[in-house]
């Protein structure tokens, strides 16, 4: 080790010369490559010129300091490229600014060699590089003239690497290499588009198929109401007309058919059998009606069905004079209801008014037919003689209507007592 005139320090060992500023901490490394002797450092001095001297395995080495010129930014450039281990053509004076035609998704694997130029002694260079699209600043200074991308996503890339020598100055104009790796196919704009095209398309088709299934369906219920007032209730009606008929006309009546013959009718009583098929079917024309009326896809509102109970509650209790009060739902007639929720819910009422009129021996009835949030509350209540409800009744009506009321996932409760009335309270969800 030694020192010269201007304070510089000089280090000898087995891999060259360094020479030291204790002033700004900066190292020059003098190697074979300028003018050094090869082997290793065996004595080191100046003389009274201020020349330096080292004594080396292989020979004798004489220095001759100097102050060091101003340093110049070093060149910098790409001299090599390799895409999935495949080179790639570049020229052999490197490259200044190189742009690659587009990569296909699977090239995303790329080395980049690049080297830089300095032509001052002992000067070493050092290396920053960056990828604009996935770095946010330069790399670390480093002597690796190589680096290796693997794996990069799809995007528009820039790669921008400079030279910085032992004086801390950087290239006045970096390398830069620009390139483009494409998305896949289903990734690209024009196949995401094609792909949303598709998908409406075929949303729409699913939407025009349900609504021709809807209306395949309204279509039929409507045939069907009509077949059943059409042909059903004619027959039906016909039947309830020749059995009052020959209730008015009494004694022996005959009625002969083309097909069943002659068919003797008999002066009849209440329990005889011609009153019994003009009760029946009087009972199957109301029953049919309920049903062509339930399935009648122009009576889906809840103001068709409030209006349908009233028009039967009003007709069985003006008949025995009993005071109606009847509570219909306030701002929701509009409200869309399920065949099977018009039906049932239909049939429960006309149960529990039914077994008002007929059993109860009331004076007043009070209807209360509500939508509560999310529920649809139906109230029967009179002021008849009312029954205990804990003995066991012989009837289907009440059965029928807690069958009914699961059916639509709700909940019947009757309450009564002797002479305190009676209260049948129906709540379904909606």
């Amino acid at each position: 080790m030694t020192e010269d005139r201007h304070g510089n320090i000089y280090v000898g060992g087995g891999r060259g010369l360094d020479r030291l500023d204790p002033a700004t901490g900066r190292v020059k490394h003098f190697t074979t490559a300028d003018g050094l002797a090869p082997g290793v450092f065996h004595a080191a001095f100046r003389d009274h010129a201020g020349l330096l001297w080292f004594g080396m395995s292989s020979g004798l080495a004489r220095l001759a300091p100097a102050p060091d010129a101003p340093s110049a930014a070093p060149p910098v450039s790409i001299d090599g490229l390799r895409i999935r281990g495949l080179p790639q053509l570049v020229s052999a004076l490197g490259e200044q600014d190189l742009s690659l035609p587009a990569l296909t998704p699977l090239q995303n694997q790329l080395q980049i060699d690049f080297v830089g130029l300095s032509f001052g002694p002992g000067d070493v260079l050092r290396y920053q590089y960056r990828l604009t699209g996935t770095d946010t600043d330069w790399s670390v200074p480093s002597e690796q003239r190589s680096v290796t991308y693997a794996s990069l996503s799809p995007g528009r890339y820039v790669f921008t690497v400079r030279a910085v020598n032992s004086d801390g100055i950087v290239s006045a104009h970096p390398a830069t290499m620009s390139f483009t790796i494409l998305r896949p196919l289903w990734q690209r704009a024009w196949f995401l588009a094609l792909l949303g095209v598709a998908t409406g398309l075929t949303a729409y088709g699913l939407y025009r198929y349900r609504l021709a299934r809807l209306l395949e369906m309204a279509e039929m219920r409507t045939r069907i109401a009509t077949d059943l007032h059409d042909d059903i209730g004619a027959n039906l009606t016909r039947i309830a007309l020749l059995s009052q008929f020959a209730r008015v006309t009494g004694g022996d009546v005959r009625y002969s058919t083309t097909r069943m013959g002659d068919v003797l009718v008999e002066p009849e009583t209440e329990s005889s059998p011609l009153a019994s098929i003009g009760r029946i079917a009087r009972e199957s024309v109301s029953s049919m009606n309920d049903i062509v009326w339930a399935i009648n896809p122009a009576r889906e509102t809840l103001l068709d069905m409030t209006r349908r109970m009233r028009q039967h509650a009003d007709e069985v209790f003006t008949q025995q004079n009993i005071e109606l009060r009847f509570s219909a739902p306030d701002g929701r007639e509009q409200l869309k209801l399920g065949v099977a929720v018009r039906r049932d819910v239909l049939l429960v009422f006309k149960e529990a008014v039914n077994n008002a009129a007929r059993h109860s021996r009331c004076s007043r009835v009070e209807i209360d037919f509500r939508v509560n949030s999310s529920n649809l509350e139906l109230i029967v209540a009179d002021n008849g003689s009312g029954f205990d409800v804990s003995l066991e009744n012989e009837g289907q009506g009440l059965r029928s209507m807690a069958r009914r009321a699961r059916r639509l996932h709700g909940v019947l409760e009757t309450e009564s007592a002797p002479g305190l009335g009676t209260t049948v309270r129906l709540s379904i969800p909606l």
